[in-house]
């Protein structure tokens, strides 16, 4: 297993991702396989456990804590994050932490990240009202968080504006980071925000959910002719060796075959030639669907709507290439009338695309696929709804 050094920390390059474990048929975590897993990770030298609130419905930092208590506290490192993510009428992070706590039996995370700081989130994060970011530093103070960051799907403007009122304070930051986001997603240029804050960076989806774990067939060959000796797989994290500020990736792992490989993938830094990586890049240029907007803004300045059509044509492409979540965060957080169904279909915009859009068209399709998405501010009241009903039993119990 490779290694960085943070702060005085050895950590595993391979992070170990608690989002996907392995399940039984009714969806409870496989408690048996899990342990297995996490046994095996020890074995072969990963040590950095990444677990959260809502995963796997509250289970999974349960789960987690319980097979890591099998080991010296001293040998791994457990990273967990506040919800702040889910939209709630009030945040309680001191209650939340101490649950958290509590889940994982311990006394202390080694890591603690502010859960998905976004567009639809930041309010919650910065009001004065809930005092999360204070709270979470006077924890870090007591020692009851070893080192304090933050995760983020954000557009690269707001991870910026975040960074100039809180970077001071923040140790690590995790985003999506692979080759398809690289340019789909913006990451390329998240990377440069991070890399010039000076803030390490923490991967995560690295082969995106599984979709970038196999080539089509018809283009096995030709990556095989460049390395005959790596799967497929192993390509999404060989590019990522050779980003700079990358010190641990994570992967959400169902599997122990999936973790086996992993493993031995983390063996050894190889990261990818120019040659390598150029063609890698234009694989992912074949993955994507949608409408070849380069956001050169023209569009902008004569809509009526004032709409930020750029934005907006790039959810659409990323919901092509099934970005589903992240659209659906970056949407319920617009005003309804920068919404692509403000857009008046005056054309205004398309006659001055050098791309030939069809704007309007696409601000309509944009709309429809919307309605298919499920509401980030819905899920999220129905999980405080939910919370709220299994406290309440709790107590009349």
């Amino acid at each position: 297993m490779r290694y960085i050094e943070f702060c005085g920390d050895k950590l595993s390059r391979l992070g170990f991702g608690t989002m996907r474990l392995p399940v039984r048929g009714d969806r409870s975590i496989d408690e048996e396989k899990t342990a297995e897993m996490i046994r095996y990770a020890m074995a072969h030298g990963v040590n950095y456990f990444d677990t959260a609130y809502p995963y796997h419905d509250g289970k999974s930092e349960l789960v987690t804590g319980k097979v890591l208590r099998e080991f010296p506290r001293d040998s791994f490192y457990l990273a967990d994050k506040y919800p702040g993510h889910q939209i709630a009428d009030s945040y309680d992070p001191e209650q939340v932490f101490e649950d958290q706590l509590r889940k994982c039996g311990v006394e202390y995370f080694d890591y603690y990240l502010l859960h998905n700081v976004c567009e639809l989130s930041m309010p919650a994060y910065t009001d004065a009202r809930w005092e999360i970011i204070p709270y979470f530093l006077e924890q870090k103070r007591r020692g009851r968080i070893r080192h304090f960051g933050f995760s983020s799907h954000a557009r690269p403007e707001t991870l910026e504006q975040f960074l100039e009122q809180y970077g001071k304070d923040m140790e690590f930051c995790q985003i999506q980071l692979n080759y398809l986001d690289w340019t789909l997603q913006n990451a390329e240029e998240k990377v440069r925000i991070l890399n010039r804050y000076g803030i390490p960076i923490w991967v995560m989806e690295p082969v995106r959910g599984g979709k970038l774990a196999e080539f089509p067939e018809e283009m096995r060959q030709g990556f095989r002719n460049l390395r005959a000796d790596e799967s497929d797989a192993a390509w999404a994290f060989r590019f990522l060796q050779g980003i700079e500020g990358v010190h641990v990736t994570l992967s959400g792992m169902s599997n122990l075959q999936q973790l086996q490989e992993n493993v031995r993938i983390f063996e050894e830094e190889k990261p990818l030639s120019e040659e390598e990586r150029d063609t890698l890049l234009k694989y992912a240029e074949r993955l994507k669907r949608g409408v070849p907007c380069t956001a050169c803004r023209y569009c902008c300045d004569g809509c009526p709507s004032e709409l930020d059509i750029p934005m907006l044509m790039h959810a659409y492409n990323e919901t092509q290439t099934g970005g589903g979540f992240t659209v659906s965060m970056q949407l319920d957080a617009l005003p309804e009338d920068k919404l692509p169904t403000a857009c008046i279909g005056c054309g205004s915009c398309e006659s001055v695309c050098p791309q030939g859009i069809r704007i309007p068209e696409i601000m309509q399709k944009l709309a429809e696929v919307r309605k298919t998405l499920p509401s980030w501010i819905e899920i999220s009241r129905q999980r405080e709804e939910a919370a709220r009903k299994a406290k309440q039993r709790k107590a009349d119990a």
